[in-house]
């Protein structure tokens, strides 16, 4: 076992879920005013049908990123949600998990009854918007903490096993690819498309991946040279999105019309305006990284009515895509393990916050390993 996914022992509960679980814990917690710092706080308690998984992997999301840069939200809270895990306490009645199983955790799970769950939009349903898993304080996520409590409706349907040979660095990524393919799923592409991805960032990557298993043609943006190298790598052809190269390779690419669907994958100023500017007359230009309440966005009418184009979203994940995300995940199918470029312990976390905002010439995804000592 490596350094990287090796956990401290001190406190460690048994097998057998005992009671040497330990009264408190490390966790980043969210104070208001940008402010982020590692606290000790009391461990979670459980209750019928939850679980309490430990803790050994949690990327950091640009969505969690934002609620504390832009003070989105009231705290105190404890973010991170793309968590993965051990189980160490089980509650009474839960019978598909046990003391010991590593699992990944989605902390939001629709009720699939309601108006909205009915008609497929599930991160609508008030159910869905109601946060399931909790390090404590509102609940909002937790994973930047040494453990976290999966609630009943969280246990029941929002819970994936990780099978042997899987880390917990790979099993992390269930939740954002999931996200992506809903995004995906929501554009309809066809054989021989030509999308484009604006941003290269790990969710901009995961897109490209997944677009060219729809055998279509993608063309990608960054300014970051890394990135549009791992692009080409990945099947795509980047570029600059200065570059003078842009407009004519989607010129040639497309038989001059403009790509068939462009998919906005970072929340860079104009990026928006660029993307209607390449999309056809009659194509789709998809938000995915617009979840700012704060942002703005000015365009013209006429890019949207006259050209017949679609301007839509996509947030969040989709239950139905829950257990073929994670069978991509596990199996390696995408090659994500290329995609993480710095590893944390829970104490240095204002360090990986700041390397996820402000990206050097190789930096891709941040994640926190809360076990793993400074």
């Amino acid at each position: 076992m490596s350094v990287v996914e090796s956990i401290s022992r001190e406190n460690r509960p048994e097998a057998n879920g005992s009671n040497l679980l330990p009264v408190t814990m490390r966790a980043a917690v969210y104070r208001g005013d940008h402010r982020i710092g590692v606290e000790t706080v009391p461990t979670p308690s459980i209750g019928p049908g939850e679980l309490l998984i430990e803790v050994r992997a949690c990327g950091v999301c640009h969505t969690d990123l934002k609620k504390v840069e832009y003070d989105l939200l009231p705290p105190p809270r404890i973010y991170g949600h793309e968590t993965a895990g051990v189980v160490v306490s089980v509650g009474a009645g839960v019978q598909k998990f046990q003391v010991g199983d590593p699992v990944i955790a989605f902390h939001h799970i629709p009720c699939k009854d309601c108006f909205y769950c009915q008609r497929r939009l599930y991160a609508q349903c008030l159910v869905y918007k109601k946060v399931g898993i909790t390090a404590g304080f509102e609940p909002a996520g937790g994973g930047f903490a040494q453990y976290v409590r999966a609630m009943d409706w969280i246990v029941e349907r929002g819970i994936e096993r990780i099978p042997p040979g899987v880390s917990f660095d790979q099993a992390s990524w269930v939740e954002p690819v999931n996200t992506c393919m809903k995004g995906i799923e929501s554009l309809h592409l066809q054989e021989r498309d030509v999308v484009a991805v604006l941003g290269q960032g790990p969710i901009g990557l995961i897109f490209t991946l997944l677009a060219k298993r729809k055998n279509v043609s993608v063309l990608t943006t960054d300014t970051i040279p890394y990135r549009r190298e791992l692009s080409q790598q990945f099947g795509a052809s980047a570029f600059d999105p200065r570059s003078e190269r842009l407009a004519p390779a989607i010129a040639a690419a497309t038989d001059g019309r403009g790509v068939d669907a462009v998919i906005v994958a970072t929340n860079a100023k104009g990026l928006v305006n660029q993307a209607l500017s390449i999309a056809r007359p009659g194509g789709k230009v998809l938000l995915f990284a617009q979840t700012n309440k704060t942002e703005r966005i000015e365009i013209a009418g006429a890019d949207v009515c006259v050209a017949e184009r679609m301007l839509f979203g996509s947030y969040s994940s989709d239950i139905d895509l829950q257990a073929e995300s994670a069978r991509l995940v596990f199996s390696g199918e995408l090659p994500l393990g290329q995609l993480i470029s710095h590893r944390f312990p829970l104490e240095d976390i204002q360090h990986g916050i700041h390397v996820a905002q402000t990206p050097g010439d190789q930096s891709l995804k941040v994640v926190i390993h809360p076990q793993v000592q400074s």
